[in-house]
């Protein structure tokens, strides 16, 4: 049977994607075969389709991906048809710490992705979707839900009353503010647009600041803690706010450094990092135990993601085009 499926050829670019097909296969053991329903776009997935670190081969892209079991093979116990699943960024990362660098085996950029009707993997590849969730809601947690909850719960093992600092309004920093006040933290929240510092408050946020008119605002967050600090920062700026991040710290504070939107090289103020002996820690999403863990907590709070805008598969350059322009707030998502 032939599947829609989206293809970025070799070198990647907005004019190299075209919508093709695809053949379908019957699951082996060990594997399981998912109708997909919903993919979103992360930060990673323009990076590829738009060919900023673009793939060397054709390449079906997108890493999340959200749907519905159709076929399971033999030996398969923890997955029956009708189940809805939700796709893992590290299909080869079970638990513990991580052993393989980069991106090799990451679906749409060392491997083919979810940009495409159906697809049959190994049973590692999904976990169970939270229980009440629609597909496209599921799809954002792959990436950056999990990124967020990694960073908060695991790498900075936050604790009510603590002081989260969340920098602009993409998948990851709404769902980390999220996570923070169903944990009982305090949040202060930067964007540069006063319509989404609007937003971020009415979502929770304790605190906002337009970066944009207080360029110093590591100095502005001290005085807004009284002198201490934040207790956590999700760092997706990058070298440009890097060196505010580690200012609004406190001493000994914990900054996830999960982003690189200003670039990938820069300098780092390491008298400052040393004088507040802060705790950085790189996080690149997390483990399929994380993802477990996450869809629990996910089932206990009730969190739901916060999506901005739906696309057709078929628009998925469009989709990416709406993403580099930075208007969304929140989640961006693919139906298919």
């Amino acid at each position: 049977m032939n599947i829609k499926t989206v293809y970025v050829q070799a070198g990647g670019g907005f004019d190299n994607v075209v919508v093709g097909t695809s053949e379908s296969r019957e699951p082996k053991p060990g594997e399981i075969t998912v109708r997909i329903f919903a993919s979103s776009l992360n930060y990673h997935d323009l990076c590829v389709v738009s060919g900023a670190t673009p793939p060397n081969e054709q390449r079906i892209p997108m890493s999340d991906g959200a749907g519905e079991v159709i076929a399971v093979g033999d030996g398969v116990e923890e997955f029956a048809v009708g189940d809805h699943v939700v796709s893992t960024f590290f299909p080869d990362w079970q638990e513990g710490n991580p052993q393989r660098a980069g991106f090799g085996r990451t679906p749409g950029d060392g491997i083919d992705g979810f940009a495409r009707e159906q697809v049959t993997l190994p049973i590692t590849a999904f976990t169970h979707a939270p229980r009440g969730y629609s597909h496209a809601e599921a799809a954002t947690l792959t990436t950056a839900g999990l990124t967020a909850w990694r960073a908060l719960f695991v790498s900075g093992s936050l604790k009510p009353g603590e002081t989260v600092l969340v920098q602009g309004t993409g998948g990851v920093s709404i769902f980390a503010l999220q996570l923070a006040k169903f944990a009982g933290a305090n949040v202060i929240a930067t964007s540069s647009s006063p319509e989404k510092l609007d937003k971020l408050k009415a979502l929770g946020a304790d605190t906002v600041i337009n970066y944009r008119e207080d360029p110093e605002w590591g100095s502005s967050v001290l005085r807004l803690t009284g002198g201490r600090g934040v207790d956590h920062i999700i760092e997706v700026g990058g070298p440009e706010t890097l060196a505010q991040s580690i200012a609004a710290s406190r001493v000994s504070g914990h900054i996830a450094v999960i982003g690189v939107l200003s670039g990938i090289t820069g300098q780092l103020p390491l008298a400052q990092a040393l004088s507040r002996q802060v705790r950085m820690q790189a996080i690149l999403v997390g483990s399929r135990s994380h993802q477990q863990d996450f869809v629990r907590a996910i089932e206990v709070t009730g969190l739901k993601p916060i999506i901005s805008r739906h696309f057709a598969l078929d628009d998925i350059v469009a989709a990416f085009q709406y993403q580099a322009s930075g208007q969304h707030f929140g989640k961006i998502v693919l139906d298919i």
